[in-house]
């Protein structure tokens, strides 16, 4: 389900008071940190992701498969957090 540009935006404003629910260390993505990512956008819908990566395609990488992994779409990413949305089976927030 790709967002559209107003929505995106709609997404962004929600997202700006948010902290980072889940953080991606050295280790990288593991099974763990997907069961959490799993659990946590079921119950938020939107939240942020803190990747500690080194460089910049290390972090892309990650967040690739964060998004592989999780069916999440990608609202925006700056430097190292990501902000990512995936409706629950019973949707709280209206897009």
């Amino acid at each position: 389900m790709p967002l559209s540009e107003p929505q995106k935006r709609h997404l962004r404003k929600l997202a700006h008071e948010l902290k980072p629910l889940i953080i991606i260390g050295n280790a990288g993505f593991s099974e763990g940190v997907a069961n959490e990512l799993e659990l946590t956008l079921e119950h938020h819908e939107l939240i942020k992701v803190r990747v500690n990566a080194g460089d910049r395609e290390e972090r892309d990488a990650m967040i690739a498969a964060i998004l592989d992994a999780s069916g999440a779409e990608l609202v925006q990413r700056i430097g190292h957090i990501a902000v990512l949305y995936r409706p629950a089976k019973e949707p709280r927030l209206k897009v």
